[in-house]
Formats: structure tokens, C-alpha cells, sequence
């Protein structure tokens, strides 16, 4: 009886909404509640087939995949010495809490028995995703004594790629797409000061760092790119960059600059008595800068000659340098390339480790994943080796130990002409305003 009151009651409620939808859905609009935004076809029919499905195969579910427990002995004795181990009988599955929907799926927590460890959830958790029909299940542990599975039912990065809205966002931080929960990605370089981004040609590289510089344009934040491929990819962006290198030999004086940027920086902090430049005044404060490279082979590659060893080698001390001492003077980097491995050069590896922020997108062989997100995850590396050609723009992002799917923003060309014409803060930069070359290489 109390379950039937209920499906009426529900019932009644969902026909009242229904029948008074051209009264309520306006005077929503008005406050700023957009009501074709909610997910409403998930959570009438996606959801409570998906709830039904968990009810219905969850003790199954645990005995195959060793959750369940039995508050028996698992061993007999049978005579006086003989003693018979296996499997108890009545196993015990744990206790499935209420699943709570989401915009693409739904959290329910699972607490677990007593002795128990998150292993063999994690090991069940593809054998969740065929059980309940659903895109992927993760499972993470974030209380003592209990699992939270988080459930995505549809896959939100397939599709056309949605351009960006322009979300706004804290200083230094940018919307440059969307993750496999629905949720805006949010690339913050105050939180991961350092980013690198892998991918083989056409994998989206590009359009995530068009997106990034997209979100970062309105701040006040100072770009400066180095970009060897003739300044084909961020030369459009054109004006919002104080400087721009398109060869090695721009990009080396570029990088000596910013060294010295660094260490006029230091001056001033120590003059201050601080260790970094976010608690000075506002006044003082200096102007976060973004050194965005695209293409970071061209920068260690040479000839064999000793002029190109001397370059490759000199490059490789400059980023070292930004990236070790940059992030709390302000100094960010974000570094893109088919391959970031030791093959380029002795201080790729190095360099690497200061980059705390991975992002790979698809890849030609598995070295590639390995080298960006292997020493971070290496789950990651099996999932980012599942991107296909038709996928462009899908990555795995990596931070600090754990990582999820995502996909960049499409920005158009009539936002990168817009990009272009804005123009950065005044004066950004303590050291002598005439050397950094705005908008077109190195002095």
C-alpha cells in the first residue's frame, strides 16, 4: 500500500507540471532558471531504468566479482583432524545507499563490510558498466569504510563539439571545454601552475589551446607564445600576445627575458618580505604571465651540428628554469607536442616532472600515453590509448593521481579575429619594456 501511495503521488505530481508547464516555465525563464537546460528526458525515463537495473543485478553483481561476504566460517572440521576449507554459503552482499541523479548519470555510495578494502570494486567496475547498461562507471573511496560510484549514462563528449560560452571564471582560470560528467572543464593554472599537452597531428591539440587562450583573453593576464612552425597556429590570436616567437632563435631570446622577468620577481618579493607574489598589494602586485609553447620538439631538435646542440641544449635550461621557479612568481607554462620524451633531449625528462597538470589526447602508439600520464596514472594510459580518429578534440586529463575524459570547446574563426583584437593589460611585464616585442617576437 505505501508503494503504490507513492507511484500515485509521483504520478499526480509529474501530470500537474505537465498541464501547468506554460505557467511555471516563463516566470523560471525570468529568474534566470533555463529550463531546456535540465536534463529532463534522463530523469523521467534514463534514470529509473538505470535504478531498476542496479536493484536487480546488484547481488549477482557482488557474488561474481567477490563483494560479497558471509558472516560464516569459510572452514569445517570434519572427524578430529580434518579441517575442510571453501566458499561459505548465504554470502552477504554490501549495502547499496539511495542513487542520487546527476545531469548524465547518477552517485550512489556503497558501504562496505567490515575487513573489506575498495579493490575489488574498482576491479568490478566494467562489470558494473555492462550490468547497468551504461557509458562508464569510476569508483573512487573518498570516506573510510565506503565507495562512491559515480555513473555516466550517456557518453557527453560525443556528438558536434559545442563552441564555448564563455563562462566566467577566477583569474588564471579558463572554460575550455566540457568533462565526461557534463561539467564545464576548467583549466586552473593556480591550482596546477604547469600544463602539458600531447596528441598526434589532428587530435585537437590546437583547438585546446585556441579555447585556452580564448578563456584567458578577457583577464588580465599577459600571453607570450612560442610557436616554430612560422607562427601558424597562435599568430592569428595576433595583438593579445606581448610577444611572439616563431623560430628557435626568437624563442631563445624570448625565454632569457622571461629568466630575467623571473628574477626582477624575486627582487621584489624579497624586498617585500614574501614568498610569492599573491600576497603583495594589488598596487605592487605583478601581471600573471602564460608562456604558451606549441610544437615543443622544435625547441630540442637539431641538425648535429655543435650551433644546434648548443640551441637545443639552451632551450631545453631556459624551461627548466621557468618551470622550477615560475609558478610562485607568477610564471606559467603550458607546453604542447606530439611526444615529450627523452629521445628529444636529456632535460625533457626533467622538464616533464615540473608539469604537474597532463593532458593527452589521441596517440599513435602506447609510448606516447606512457610518456605523458605514466607516471601519474596508469589507468589513464589504457583509456587515453581508447581514442579514435573520430574523436577529435577527446583527451584523458591527468592531476595529481587521478584524471578524467574531457573535450575542448570548437572556437570559431570569428572569436579568434575578436581574440585578436583585444589587447593584454599595460605595462605587465618589471623588466625593461622594451624587450619583449609586443604582438611579434623577441627582441
Amino acid at each position: 500500500m505505501p508503494g503504490s501511495l507513492i507511484v500515485w503521488i509521483l504520478s499526480a505530481l509529474l501530470i500537474t507540471g505537465v498541464l501547468t508547464q506554460r505557467w511555471w516555465e516563463p516566470r523560471l525563464l525570468a529568474r534566470g532558471v533555463d529550463v531546456n537546460a535540465w536534463p529532463l528526458r534522463w530523469w523521467l525515463t534514463g534514470y529509473p531504468r538505470v535504478v531498476l537495473r542496479m536493484w536487480w543485478t546488484w547481488r549477482r553483481l557482488c557474488l561474481l566479482n567477490n563483494m560479497s561476504v558471509s558472516n560464516r566460517s569459510n572452514q569445517r572440521v570434519l572427524g578430529r583432524d580434518t579441517v575442510v576449507q571453501g566458499q561459505a554459503l548465504r554470502p552477504k552482499p554490501p549495502r547499496l545507499g539511495w542513487p542520487t541523479p546527476t545531469r548524465n548519470g547518477l552517485l550512489v555510495r556503497v558501504a562496505m563490510h567490515p575487513g573489506q578494502t575498495p579493490a575489488p570494486y574498482l576491479e568490478a567496475a566494467r562489470a558494473m558498466e555492462h550490468a547497468w547498461r551504461v557509458h562508464g562507471v569510476r569508483v573512487t573511496s573518498p570516506r573510510r569504510g565506503q565507495v562512491l560510484v559515480r555513473v555516466t549514462a550517456l557518453d557527453p563528449l560525443t556528438g558536434d563539439r559545442p563552441a564555448g560560452h564563455g563562462v566566467a571564471a577566477a583569474l588564471l582560470s579558463a572554460d575550455v571545454g566540457r568533462v565526461e560528467d557534463g561539467e564545464a572543464w576548467l583549466i586552473d593554472l593556480r591550482r596546477v601552475p604547469h600544463w602539458l599537452i600531447t596528441g598526434a597531428t589532428q587530435s585537437g591539440k590546437s583547438s585546446l589551446l585556441a579555447a585556452l587562450i580564448k578563456g584567458l583573453s578577457p583577464q588580465r593576464v599577459a600571453l607570450v607564445g612560442i610557436d616554430c612552425k612560422g607562427g601558424m597556429e597562435l599568430g592569428p590570436f595576433g595583438g593579445r600576445f606581448e610577444a611572439l616567437a616563431i623560430d628557435r632563435a626568437q624563442a631563445i631570446a624570448l625565454l632569457e627575458r622571461m629568466v630575467v622577468e623571473i628574477q626582477d620577481r624575486m627582487r621584489l618579493c624579497r624586498a617585500e618580505g614574501v614568498r610569492s607574489i599573491w600576497p603583495l598589494p594589488a598596487a605592487i602586485r605583478p601581471v600573471p604571465v602564460v608562456v604558451i609553447v606549441d610544437e615543443l620538439a622544435e625547441l630540442y631538435l637539431n641538425d648535429g651540428s655543435r650551433g644546434g646542440r648548443e640551441e637545443s641544449e639552451q632551450c631545453g635550461t631556459l624551461l627548466l628554469r621557468l618551470a622550477q621557479l615560475g609558478a610562485a612568481l607568477g610564471v606559467h607554462l603550458v607546453l604542447a607536442g606530439q611526444r615529450v620524451g627523452s629521445d628529444l633531449g636529456p632535460r625533457v625528462t626533467s622538464l616533464r616532472a615540473q608539469l604537474g597538470g597532463r593532458i593527452a589526447h589521441r596517440a599513435h602508439d602506447e609510448a606516447s600515453a606512457e610518456m605523458t600520464l605514466g607516471d601519474l596514472n596508469a589507468d589513464a594510459v589504457i583509456v587515453a590509448q581508447t581514442i579514435s580518429e573520430d574523436e577529435q578534440g577527446v583527451a584523458v586529463v591527468a592531476t595529481g593521481g587521478r584524471w578524467t575524459r574531457a573535450r575542448s570547446h570548437q572556437v570559431t574563426p570569428q572569436e579568434v579575429e575578436e581574440v585578436a583584437r583585444t589587447r593584454g593589460p599595460a605595462h605587465p611585464f618589471l623588466s625593461r619594456p622594451d624587450a619583449l616585442q609586443k604582438g611579434g617576437g623577441a627582441v
